[in-house]
Order: C-alpha cells, then structure tokens, then sequence
C-alpha cells in the first residue's frame, strides 16, 4: 500500500483518447462512464424494492422511479462535470475542502454506503445462483464472494474492456425484462396513471428504498473519477466539448436504466399485484412467473438477469470503494484488499441474517440496503452541488442559477423523504441511541452544507529544489538471486553502482525445494549441488571486478519471509531484485515477492527488468 497520489484511478487516468475528426468517433470515445454508473441503477437492490413496489401497490409508485431517473441525471451530470472542470473526484474535492474530522466522518458513511450497496449486489448474485442451479442460498453467498478473482482479471485488461463487459451485462438484463414485460401484458392505461405523485405512510418505506436504490450516494464519487479516464485537453473549449458528450451519455445510458426499473416493477404489478400474490422474497416472485405467465422459461430468464446484475456491480463497486479510500484519505489499497475487506463487511450480515431468518430475511436485508444508502446520500449530494456551485473551484462552468434550483430542490426532496423515515423509524428505538445518532447525522450535514470551504489543496507537495538533497551512499548492496535468467541482470545493475561506491555486495539464494524444507542445510541433492556451483561462478565472476562479495544461502519455505530476515540482519544500503513481468492471476500462482519484499523493509528496492 502506498500514496496514491493526485491522480484518481491512476492506473487507467486520461488511457482513451478522444482525438478524433469525427463527431461519431469522439462520441464514442467518450461514451462509457456513464453506463458503468448505470449499472448501480439496475443492480440487485433496484430489484428487491422494484418488485415489493410492483406487488404491493401497484403502478402507483411508478412516478417515483420518474423523479428518481431525473434526479440522478441531473446529479451525474454535475458530478461528471466536476471531475472534467477540476480534474478531481467528488472524493478528493471533499478532502480539500473540509477538516479532517468532517472529511473522516463522510468517508466513514460511505464506507457503509459502499458495504449496503454490496451486501445487495452479494444478496442478488446468491439469489441467481440459488435459483438457477438449485443451490442454497448460503452456498450461494459463499460461492459469490469469488467474483474477487474475476474483478481482477478484468482491471487488468483497462477500462474499454470493463466497459464492454458492463454494456453486455446490461443489454442482456435489458433483453431479459424485455421480454417478461412482454409475457405479463400489462394495462397501459393504468401504467400511465403510476405517473401521478401519491404517496402514504405505508408506501414511504419502500419509497425511500426506491430512491436510495436509483440515486445511489457512490455513483457520485464513481462518476466524478470515470469521466477523467478520457483524455481531455487544458482548453475551456476541451472541457465544454467533454462536458456536452458525457451528458449525451448520462441522458442515453440512465434513460435505459429507468426503463429496465420500469420494466421491473410494471412485471411485478401486472403479475403479482394483480392477481394478489404478497411477494416477501425474490425466490417467490422467480417461482411464481412460471404459472403466472404461463412458461418455466421466465424463470430461468429472471434468474439469468439476475446473476448478470450481481456479477456487473460488483465490477463498479470495486472502483467506487477504491475511488473513495483513495479520495478521502489520500492512502491507496491494493484492489484485491480492498475487495475482500468491502465483500468481508457484506458476507458476514448476509450469512448471518439467512442463517438466522431464512430466506425471507434475506429479502428484508435487501430492502434495508437501500434504505441505508438513501440516508447516506445528503452527504453526497450536498457537498456536489457546493463544489459545482462554487466559482473558485469551476470558474465559466460554475452551475448557473437555474441548474442550483433544480440541484437544490432535489436535495430539499432526499432530505425531506429522509427526515420523514428517520422519524418514523427511530421512534421505536431507544432514545439513548436514537438521539445522539440523530443530533450527530444533522450536526455532521449542517455542517456540510453551511461551513465555508478551505480553499487551496489539502495536499501538501514535498520541496521541490534538490539542493537540500543528499546524494545517496551504498556501502552494502543486496541481491536476491533465484537462478533465472534475470540474476545476471540484477548483478549487472548492483556491480555498477558497487564499483561507484566502492561498495560490498552481498549475494542471497533461498532454497525451497522439497528435500531443503525437510533437511534445511544437510540437503544434499543433485539439484543443489548444481546451484552451488553456478552461484560460485556468480561469486567468482563479481570479485573479477574487485568488489568484495559475500554469498549466503538459506533453506526456507518461504523466499519472501527469508529476504526480508536476511536484510534485517546484513541491513544493506539497497536491494537490487529482478522482476519476471508476470502479473494478475499469475501473481497468485507463482507469488509477488518484490511487493511482500519492499512493503516488508525500509530500504531502497531497484527493480530490474531483461531488456532484451
């Protein structure tokens, strides 16, 4: 784990190149953030609160899903322009902005945001697997926290590749609702009628589920980051031209998110609702579209969509938790850790919770993510449309008056239908918990809506003149060697800057072959005995240039912990180590021992690659 640096998602930042003469071409070029945005917008979580809507009321709260699409086009819009105008993420921009504290408080709640939106993402792949290959649920759970390995094969392909995926992904979840809105020939009549505002005590909560599952509080972060992978000019005339494609691509990619929400809840009320089935988990609603519409296939494709909605957010929600961790605390993870540690949070509610309730709990656990991201989201929104409405920060794109309106009349919504939850709720808790949890949520979003920025970057550069520099001095210098090729490439390298500083070089092998695990130093096998000559030769060959070199060689079973031993012990000025260019999944089969090694010490490692 390092420093991440100013750049967010630097391994693919300004990658896609939008040079291109014409209009269609750098259409697509930009084309792609959003649609990784839009996948948050169908996920699993859209299901559960989709499906209980369509079943329990109706076409009525069709309209919410209406406003949630137009509020999340607006906000996306905002967020993809403060990532193309300031080169920064909604996350980096909060850390610059606010005290460290506030800054810790709004990553701590998005942190759970990030966990909620997991959980549903876990919840529904387990619930597709269940239903399509007959698994328990818990299996399921468990056999859908591999998708880590699948995650990392994709990140290392760039981001076109995920793209693509994701636009597969979708078009099959698109394709499938497609169709069973087909088979339920649903009333058009009374599905225009849902267009109409109405809203009651008993809808609120599922309402509100709606809402947190649409506008979802990480996509801001996401989008903010995604749009900085194109690479787009310095220039206002750049900046205008990226801020107008990327809203061809929020309107396009959203727009056919509300219509697969739609087409979910239009399923699940001219099936369900009208025929008076009460749907209490997603398993139910798969089990009764086969007699319902009439075919077993509608089964097997709603389990199908599912699985892909699972599997395609999981992808974006990687990139949202590490855009975040990165942003607020200026720290970088490695993706796979960051993966596990977020998949961790998830599992252990959702296995807990089916293993306590069942699988109807389950469905409950669902419900409640989104409602747990609906709460989250003030704190995501408010600080947005600030940074955007802010003319320091944005200059000629500062948000005029008529975008702050409608910006700020959808924060005034989120935060009206979620005062209205909370008191709803917390009225059945104790106040002792209720009250400081409440007061300290207000304080914490008062505080982000009024308290002025501090203006300037939080981050704070190094000195930049090399005269307070002190040019390094090596007196011992240190290589691994593993019997490859690349030892006489890390010799070549370390024997150059021993002969410069008059320095001693010390020669390292660990053995590990089976024989050496068992019999340490008496190993005696024809293997070994090979490598002792060619390291004599390396030994020889080195003190053929007059530096002084010493040879060790260790029996161990792990090469990574004996390096890292070997150095506290000989305590070398600089470690000079070949790399062998594997990465990804090869990296888990055959080891990464320069990362364990220069994470592990605090001495200077050169890595060193066969140039030919």
């Amino acid at each position: 784990m390092d420093s991440s640096g100013t750049q967010s998602l630097s391994e693919v930042h300004s990658s896609v190149t939008t040079a291109h003469p014409s209009i269609w071409r750098r259409m697509f070029a930009f084309a792609g953030p959003a649609y990784l945005v839009s996948v948050g917008y169908m996920d699993p979580g859209n299901w559960a609160t989709d499906i209980e809507g369509g079943a329990r009321f109706g076409y009525q709260l069709l309209w919410v899903l209406l406003l949630s699409n137009a509020m999340a086009i607006l906000l996306q819009t905002l967020s993809a322009r403060l990532g193309i105008v300031t080169g920064r993420d909604l996350a980096q921009a909060c850390r610059e902005a606010y005290p460290k504290r506030v800054s810790y408080a709004l990553w701590i709640l998005c942190e759970i945001a990030i966990a909620a939106c997991d959980l549903a993402e876990l919840l529904g792949a387990a619930i597709g697997l269940s239903l399509l290959f007959k698994l328990p649920l818990i299996a399921g759970v468990l056999l859908s926290t591999l998708d880590a390995l699948l995650v990392l094969w994709f990140n290392r392909y760039g981001i076109r590749v995920i793209e693509s995926i994701i636009l597969a992904f979708v078009t099959i979840i698109g394709g499938c609702f497609l169709f069973e809105v087909l088979l339920a020939k649903p009333n058009f009549h009374e599905v225009a009628l849902g267009l109409i505002p109405r809203l009651n005590d008993q809808s609120l909560y599922v309402a509100i589920g709606i809402l947190g599952a649409t506008v979802m509080p990480h996509n801001l972060y996401l989008h903010s980051s995604l749009v900085q992978t194109r690479t787009i000019g310095k220039g206002d005339k750049d900046k205008r031209s990226a801020c107008k494609y990327n809203l061809i691509d929020s309107v396009v990619a959203l727009n056919g998110a509300l219509l697969v929400n739609a087409a979910i809840l239009i399923m699940a009320a001219a099936t369900f609702f009208k025929n008076g089935v009460v749907v209490n988990e997603i398993q139910q609603a798969h089990q009764m579209l086969a007699p319902l519409l009439g075919t077993t296939v509608a089964g097997a494709v709603f389990a199908i969509a599912l699985i892909c909605s699972g599997q395609s957010s999981t992808i974006t929600g990687t990139m949202a938790g590490q855009i975040v961790m990165e942003g607020f605390l200026d720290f970088r993870m490695r993706p796979w850790l960051r993966r596990f540690i977020t998949r961790s949070a998830a599992v252990l509610p959702a296995v807990f919770t089916i293993w306590w309730t069942g699988d109807h709990g389950a469905y409950k656990l669902l419900i409640l993510s989104q409602v747990v991201l609906s709460l989250q989201l003030p704190f995501a929104v408010i600080p947005l449309i600030r940074f955007t409405s802010d003319k320091r920060q944005m200059g000629k794109f500062t948000s005029p008056a008529w975008v702050k309106t409608l910006a700020w009349s959808c924060a005034a919504i989120i935060i009206g239908l979620n005062l209205w939850l909370a008191w709803n709720t917390l009225q059945d808790w104790p106040w002792y918990i209720s009250f400081p949890l409440a007061m300290g949520l207000l304080g914490l979003l008062g505080w982000v809506a009024f308290a002025p920025f501090r203006h300037g970057s939080a981050v704070q550069l190094p000195e930049a003149s090399l005269d307070l520099l002190k040019p390094p001095v090596y007196r011992n210098i240190l290589v691994p060697l593993d019997h490859s090729r690349l030892d006489r490439v890390a010799l070549s390298h370390a024997t150059a800057l021993a002969r410069g500083h008059n320095a001693k070089v010390h020669l390292l092998h660990v053995e590990e072959g089976v024989t050496s695990q068992v019999y340490g130093a008496l190993a005696e096998t024809a293997e070994v005995e090979k490598g002792r000559e060619y390291f004599s030769q390396l030994r020889a060959s080195v003190e053929q240039l007059g530096l002084e070199v010493e040879l060790t060689v260790v029996h161990a079973t792990d090469p990574k912990s004996a390096i890292v031993r070997f150095t506290r012990e000989c305590k070398p000025d600089l470690i000079v180590m070949g790399a062998h260019g594997h990465k990804g999944l090869k990296d888990l089969v055959f080891g990464a021992t320069i990362n364990e090694v220069r994470h592990a010490v605090g001495v200077p490692v050169l890595v060193v690659q066969d140039g030919s």
